[in-house]
């Protein structure tokens, strides 16, 4: 695949972070990250085929039965057994959120991180754009009142560290890929319980209202 190709898909990444931010129904959310995680498999796919491994087929294979299929599946299931048809909100307002995302691009794209996005000089491109959908996934995490949208926060930056490390070239054995695949399903899994059980305890998953888990 082209270069131009594997930039457009990361800007679809990107694209997808934007409205993960200032999206407020929780459906959406989960397909987004659906979308997201798709245009992930699709990078990890041309490095199948730029190294015909076998093995990073199953990887490929593994990430959209995991991320694509089954976490989705979870968190619709989720969301339908708790009714939780609206998203939580954020703490900062959407102007300044639509602000400090343009901040966090600029600082991506800076002379600041200049020797991080250059390892591979051709890739400088693809590099800064997967730092600055990394910048936005963390401030996905911190701006997010809502455990559903934190914990979708948390994979969207694994997701953007897992591209940063294809296009920095330094993809780790694809016995290791998969063994990080299968702790990311069952923290999945682990983490749907929680949130059901905090859903069950407090009636929200809006992380300010828990005061009492200070007592």
């Amino acid at each position: 695949m082209s270069i131009l190709f594997l930039q457009f898909i990361l800007e679809i990444m990107f694209l997808i972070l934007v409205f993960l931010h200032i999206s407020k129904k929780s459906s959406e959310v989960v397909w987004a990250y659906m979308f997201q995680s798709l245009a992930l498999g699709i990078i990890l796919f041309n490095s199948y085929l730029d190294s015909g491994s076998i093995l990073l087929l199953v990887v490929v294979l593994l990430v959209l039965a995991i991320k694509v299929i089954l976490a989705p599946l979870f968190f619709n299931r989720l969301i339908k057994k708790n009714a939780l048809a609206f998203s939580v909100s954020t703490y900062i307002n959407t102007p300044l959120t639509l602000i400090i995302i343009s901040s966090l691009t600029f600082i991506a794209y800076s002379h600041k991180f200049f020797p991080l996005t250059n390892i591979i000089p051709g890739n400088h491109m693809l590099l800064a754009l997967s730092l600055a959908v990394m910048f936005l996934s963390l401030f996905l995490i911190i701006n997010r009142k809502g455990a559903l949208s934190q914990i979708i926060g948390v994979l969207s930056f694994e997701n953007s560290l897992i591209a940063f490390v294809v296009f920095a070239g330094l993809e780790q054995s694809a016995w290791l890929q998969i063994g990080i695949l299968f702790d990311i399903f069952v923290w999945i899994i682990i983490s749907t319980v929680f949130t059901n059980m905090i859903y069950e305890q407090f009636g929200s998953l809006n992380v300010t209202v828990m005061n009492k888990l200070k007592d």
